[in-house]
């Protein structure tokens, strides 16, 4: 369903920022979502943090004094569908805020994040963790691979997972290597793998593994991700939306604070995609 069908709510707390105004108004004005500045506080609000952190009324009303809060309580209360946040926020305030008002998706201990990558031939991956997990054990970096494997099925239809790897299948060892083969085998998907067997079949051929042809591409660490991710946007003319955070029980999209009003108007219109 296009986020025009849906006309989802969508609350910006950061609605005076020059670009993320400029944004607003266009998503507005195209009809793509309803934008949504803070409300004033409410007891559902307080109600929802309160559900969520099982914490006393006193503790949640103070909360949702602060602008972030109150965003991801607006959220978890249904007084709107979707955060969009991060223009002037860091990460980890997005990602506490939305913790403790709108909590984790059934099954998820790990909050984690994904970019979209758009390249000129038309090739769209999805990209993690670029922004969150700075050294994922095992456990972590298998939960970020099966949010980032519903990511990609959110967005392209279907996923093909890849955990990459300095080495391929049995061909290296070391520390980083096995964390990332535990993990593979923690969730199922294809890993140790090189990059460039993960995406080119008859490299992958060569490697003596079958050919994945992924789509979504899961990085051993925040260097590793981070490094790749802004080396495409330099080298190889890529867009990348994002970041957008994965794991929370609505959509919550986390902002570069480099994000161009372009930028902000796709990755809201990708977070309604998300929560579709």
């Amino acid at each position: 369903m296009t986020a025009r069908a849906r006309a989802s709510r969508v609350v910006f707390p950061e609605m005076s920022h020059p670009r993320v105004a400029e944004a607003v108004d266009i998503l507005a004005t195209r009809g793509l979502c309803q934008p949504l500045g803070l409300a004033d506080p409410s007891e559902a609000q307080v109600a929802a943090i309160m559900r969520n952190r099982g914490c006393k009324p006193a503790f949640a009303r103070k909360l949702v004094q602060k602008p972030l809060y109150r965003a991801a309580a607006m959220v978890a209360a249904g007084e709107a569908d979707v955060l969009v946040a991060g223009a002037d926020a860091p990460t980890r305030e997005v990602i506490k805020a939305a913790g403790m008002a709108i909590g984790l998706a059934a099954g998820v201990t790990t909050p984690s994040s994904f970019f979209l990558m758009l390249f000129p031939d038309g090739r769209e991956l999805v990209f993690a963790d670029c922004a969150v997990n700075v050294a994922p054990d095992a456990s972590a970096l298998a939960d970020i691979a099966r949010a980032s494997s519903a990511s990609g099925e959110a967005l392209f239809g279907t996923s093909r997972v890849a955990l990459l790897s300095f080495s391929t299948g049995s061909s290296g060892g070391g520390r980083s290597v096995e964390v990332v083969r535990e993990a593979a085998l923690l969730c199922g998907f294809p890993g140790p793998v090189q990059a460039d067997a993960a995406l080119n079949a008859k490299i992958a051929g060569i490697k003596g593994i079958e050919p994945m042809n992924a789509n979504v591409l899961i990085f051993p660490s925040l260097d590793a991700g981070n490094i790749a991710y802004k080396l495409c946007q330099e080298l190889g003319a890529a867009q990348a939306l994002g970041p957008f955070l994965q794991g929370f029980a609505r959509p919550v999209c986390d902002l570069s604070r480099g994000a161009s009003v372009d930028d902000i108007v796709n990755a809201t219109v990708l977070s309604i995609a998300m929560g579709a």
